[in-house]
């Protein structure tokens, strides 16, 4: 859309997807561009769907790298799978807490454990808040990552160590992001739906409850 009327029209990212991730993807526009910066102060937890492949290792820990190494996985099961999913949550979360800045002892650190707002609220590596088994049928896997501050390079490699674990190797085949804080796939625009009156319909329909995100998290 070009002329005169749109000259001044800005449009911003928010956490942005590099070019082998897919998923949803936020834009500001206009008075949007604030609203992305409120939106990132909350460090509000972003969703992933990562697809692994047991058996082999890569340059870039993606299965289109180039292959360094092959392994036997016919040894790994669903059991053994969680155990080590278990380890990192457990990891992640004593880092969570660490970094989040909170006496855990008081009755304000009870009360936002309650609305799940135990978060860090200034920099901080990478957290995974919560990790699960989707589906295990070997040599594929994938698995469902909740996540703070991560890059989708980060989640690559944690296949990779994942792989390593279970004494084998993996590498990632996918990784596809299905929220980003209050943003869910259902809220987001499909390529053929990219026009004015979509995207309208879609700032609308977000409105209140990026305002009420802004209003529970930020006061």
């Amino acid at each position: 859309v070009r002329g005169p009327r749109f000259r001044r029209l800005k449009i911003g990212a928010g956490h942005r997807l590099d070019v082998k991730a897919s998923g949803v993807f936020v834009l500001g526009i206009g008075h949007g561009n604030k609203l992305l910066t409120d939106l990132y102060n909350c460090h509000l937890t972003k969703v992933y769907t990562v697809g692994g492949l047991f058996g082999k290792a890569t340059d870039d820990f993606s299965d289109t790298g180039k292959l360094v190494e092959k392994t036997t996985f016919d040894h790994i099961t669903r059991e053994k799978l969680e155990r080590i999913l278990a380890v990192i949550q457990g990891t992640n979360h004593k880092a969570l807490l660490m970094h989040s800045n909170i006496d855990m002892k008081t009755q304000e650190a009870y009360e936002l454990a309650v609305k799940g707002l135990i978060r860090p609220m200034g920099k901080s590596p990478p957290i995974i808040t919560a990790i699960r088994c989707l589906q295990l049928t070997l040599p594929e896997f994938q698995l469902e990552i909740h996540c703070l501050h991560e890059t989708q390079q980060y989640l690559r490699k944690i296949v990779h160590e994942i792989g390593l674990e279970l004494k084998s190797s993996a590498v990632c085949t996918q990784v596809r992001r299905i929220r980003d804080g209050v943003f869910t796939l259902d809220d987001a625009l499909l390529r053929t739906q990219w026009n004015l009156q979509s995207i309208q319909n879609a700032i609308w329909d977000c409105q209140l409850k990026v305002k009420t995100e802004l209003e529970k998290t930020l006061g």
